[in-house]
């Protein structure tokens, strides 16, 4: 194992070849770090932007072990990564967020368990395993309520929501009959989330908190300020810190909350970089991308302080098209991701609109 924090030159190793692990190399490259991207999808966005590249499959025991002698550490950018990829690469070399973490967050029954743990309020769920749990689920938590698998969820994907017992069944078979969980319908009057950075060292960063709001499932915009509270706004600094803690977390995590009256309830944990962060980019001294990047390299964290009010944009599918024209829109900051085909519900690419404070 190398010593931290890692001198300039270093290569850090990614798991995932998606938009995170491109923004996460470019990151890496303004710090003079190196960057070796692992992937089993040929033509990953991020291998055009990194020193080196393995496209090759997450169970690929070989592959992984010569990927894991290149690198001087290793992170990811999504939390699905296989636990045996994770168990081979923890044994050769340093890998964070640690492997520990993302048993947890995989599993939505085993993240909100920890959760609570914490002291920290979710909404009211129930794990379901059966079409009878799912009965007894409802009879407890009521209707509407929303059936979510426990693993592999995501952008809406393996959800159902569910507005009367008569639906139990249409919902069950929806999600595949797959180990999932039940959770109260919460009229939420705002969604949030914390984007959170922890060092090597245990000190933390937060970024101001955005006020996200989603379409179809998928994250339509980011705007900061939020417009709420300073008290609210400090609660939800307070939970993302106190669960980087918890987790003894090395990296940038992002926390997704649900906004009710004056409460906040945890919706889930994304234990790496998060679409509701990318405003930073641009209306911050350093991104979140960097931040991660310092974190796992072992460097200090830098400053989260916002210059300027800012609203991300995702381009979605088709809005690709509009690229000419965001282009040349003033105060407007294009980030296309590269990807090859623009399909309908897929993330192309990002716009931060500045406006002065």
């Amino acid at each position: 194992m190398v010593a931290f924090p890692l001198p300039p030159g270093s290569t850090i190793g990614i798991l995932g070849g998606g938009q995170l692990g491109r923004m996460l190399a470019l990151a890496a490259a303004k710090l003079g770090l190196k960057t070796h991207i692992y992937c089993p999808e040929a033509g990953s966005p991020a291998f055009d932007v990194a020193a080196d590249f393995t496209c090759a499959a997450y169970e690929d025991a070989e592959a992984l072990s010569r990927f894991a002698a290149s690198v001087d550490v290793v992170t990811y950018e999504f939390e699905n990564v296989p636990g045996q990829t994770a168990a081979i690469l923890g044994a050769a070399v340093a890998v964070a967020p640690a492997a520990s973490i993302l048993a947890i967050t995989q599993d939505r029954l085993t993240e909100k368990r920890f959760i609570e743990a914490q002291g920290i309020p979710v909404p009211a769920f129930a794990n379901v395993e059966s079409l009878d749990d799912l009965h007894a689920a409802m009879a407890l938590l009521g209707t509407p309520c929303v059936l979510k698998t426990r693993t592999m969820g995501y952008d809406g994907k393996g959800q159902a929501k569910i507005m009367s017992p008569a639906e139990a069944e249409a919902a069950w078979h929806a999600i595949g009959r797959k180990p999932a969980i039940a959770e109260a319908f919460v009229p939420f009057s705002a969604e949030v989330s914390v984007i959170v950075a922890r060092g090597r060292d245990g000190q933390t960063a937060v970024f101001d908190i955005p006020l996200n709001e989603h379409r179809n499932h998928i994250l339509h915009r980011s705007s900061v300020p939020s417009g709420l509270s300073e008290a609210t706004e400090k609660a939800a600094r307070e939970i993302g810190q106190k669960l980087a803690q918890s987790f003894d977390y090395v990296g940038v995590m992002a926390v997704e909350l649900f906004v009710v009256g004056d409460r906040l309830l945890v919706n889930e944990i994304a234990p790496r970089v998060h679409n509701s962060g990318h405003w930073t980019e641009s209306a911050c001294m350093s991104s979140q991308f960097e931040q991660h990047i310092r974190a796992v390299a072992g460097w200090p964290l830098a400053a989260t302080e916002r210059f300027a009010d800012v609203e991300m944009t995702n381009l979605i599918g088709a809005e690709l098209e509009d690229w000419a024209k965001l282009a040349a829109e003033p105060g407007a900051a294009l980030h296309l991701y590269g990807k090859a085909e623009a399909r309908q519900g897929r993330k192309m690419g990002h716009v931060n609109r500045l406006k002065q404070r």
